[in-house]
């Protein structure tokens, strides 16, 4: 009875190992490196929507996820007034291509751009460090609310998009956020402001899966593509780092970052 809550753990770990030793590869490299990596991912993600949303633009798919990551690849190396409007690019390409969906797909479409825009700022702009730290929140609140969910139980957060997510998993995904911030906090400049940012990160990331979770319902599908073996697409695998990378992008124009180290 117990062992089918854990069935998908194995295939859950095994992808994860693959991702994150890509990922790892290319954040610690940095530059030009990560910068290709996120502009993949970003087409790639593109290229999902796409295909979710309106299953009969095949070719749109490709073309819109290829002019996404050019626009993403070009945008981070361009002063961020000219990057802004070229990062919006894509959202307006797709609009008369799409029969259905256009309006999610122009904005969703936005929003993966503005995150993948972010991802690298940050890693240019701050470093190594903070990039790990955003790494790290979004995956502890993956990790701490997947544990949560199943050993506790209770409440269903929306059980209506997305049935297995628990407010006990939810609110473990904070408290693990806000134990990370104490650590960082402990390790850098930063100040206990940090934790504030830290568990508002980690409530992102909750909203950007949430947000995908909607759209493949609305569209009836249950991964938002087969890229990864057995285990869905991209999209399934960073919902949650969209989240948390667009709110790193607005936050950021709040308060300084990181908080307490100016």
């Amino acid at each position: 009875m117990t062992t089918g809550k854990w069935d998908d753990l194995l295939p859950r770990l095994a992808s994860a190992v693959a991702m994150v030793g890509i990922g790892a590869l290319g954040v610690w490299l940095g530059g030009l490196w990560f910068h290709a990596l996120i502009s993949v991912v970003v087409g790639l993600m593109v290229w999902e929507l796409v295909t979710m949303l309106d299953t009969a633009r095949n070719r749109s798919a490709l073309i819109l996820g290829v002019a996404s990551g050019a626009a993403a690849m070009v945008a981070i190396e361009l002063p961020a007034s000219f990057a802004l409007p070229l990062l919006l690019i894509p959202s307006m390409l797709g609009l008369g291509r799409m029969e259905n969906g256009g309006v999610t797909y122009a904005v969703f479409t936005a929003l993966i751009q503005l995150a993948g825009y972010g991802l690298m700022a940050l890693r240019d702009d701050f470093g190594l460090t903070w990039m790990v730290w955003l790494l790290l929140v979004v995956v502890v609140t993956d990790i701490a609310g997947y544990f949560a969910g199943r050993l506790i139980g209770g409440p269903k957060l929306w059980p209506r998009v997305s049935p297995k997510k628990t407010w006990s998993g939810t609110v473990a995904g904070w408290a693990g956020s806000a134990v990370l911030a104490v650590m960082f906090a402990g390790a850098t400049k930063a100040g206990a402001g940090l934790i504030g940012v830290s568990v508002a990160v980690s409530m992102a990331s909750q909203i950007g899966d949430i947000a995908e979770s909607a759209i493949k319902r609305r569209s009836g599908v249950k991964d938002s593509s087969n890229l990864i073996p057995g285990h869905g697409g991209l999209l399934d695998r960073f919902d949650g780092m969209l989240g948390a990378a667009i709110f790193i992008v607005i936050a950021g124009q709040l308060i300084g970052f990181p908080p307490g180290s100016e």
